[in-house]
């Protein structure tokens, strides 16, 4: 079982949200921010690994300049600008 001190301004934030009926207890308002994190830190492990993918890539020469993808991404959206007047 885990004991935690989470001070008065969370402890009084976790009361509220039990008394608002939100959730039934303390712990399943803790258990949600657990799972909160969890999703966080899952987020953020498929970020890096899409980052050092694209390091490697680029690295390796497989990549294109950011300004010839800047050029065709204004072009492109230049034309569908146009197309709607």
């Amino acid at each position: 079982m885990i004991n935690a001190d989470l001070g008065q301004q969370v402890e009084g934030y976790v009361a509220k949200l039990v008394e608002s009926g939100r959730y039934r207890s303390e712990s399943e308002v803790l258990r949600e921010g657990v799972k909160l994190i969890q999703d966080r830190e899952l987020q953020l492990n498929a970020l890096d690994a899409i980052i050092d993918r694209g390091i490697v890539d680029s690295e390796a020469g497989r990549g294109k300049p950011a300004k010839d993808v800047f050029d065709r991404l204004e072009a492109k959206y230049h034309a569908m600008g146009s197309t709607r007047q």
